[in-house]
């Protein structure tokens, strides 16, 4: 098993995450395929990744109503690593994207948290060297 190919995000609407997450974090879309339920099955991943995706699934019932926007009890639970943090973050804050302090620089790398437009948290982190062989 070489690595985790998804992981769900439930959200609120397919169309304000897509917009969320391809024009504000410059995500692409890999896929957006209607399924007979009526639900679609809705991948994002960033730009240029061929690794793990996010699938977007629109939640169905209260009980994943409530969840949107808490999945990990507020704490962070997704890290999207860059390799430019400043152009990155820059861009981010031009998007709109809601930073929840500023950047700081740790032994291990640059990091700034942030909340995607359902409040849950995420690490922009641009790793050190040493934590990131080339």
């Amino acid at each position: 098993m070489p690595h985790i190919a998804l992981v769900t995000l439930v959200v609120r609407d397919y169309d304000e995450a897509l917009a969320f997450y391809v024009d504000a974090l410059g995500f692409e879309l890999g896929e957006d395929t209607p399924r007979p339920d009526g639900t679609r099955w809705v991948v994002v991943r960033p730009h240029g990744a061929a690794g793990t995706g996010l699938l977007l699934a629109r939640a169905k019932n209260d009980a994943e109503r409530d969840r949107v926007g808490a999945q990990t009890g507020g704490r962070v639970g997704l890290f999207l690593h860059t390799e430019d943090f400043q152009r990155d973050y820059t861009r981010m804050c031009e998007a709109g994207v809601t930073f929840l302090e500023s950047p700081r620089h740790e032994a291990y790398g640059s990091v700034v948290v942030f909340e995607d437009l359902y409040g849950n948290r995420w690490d922009l982190l641009q790793p050190t060297e040493q934590d990131h062989p080339a």
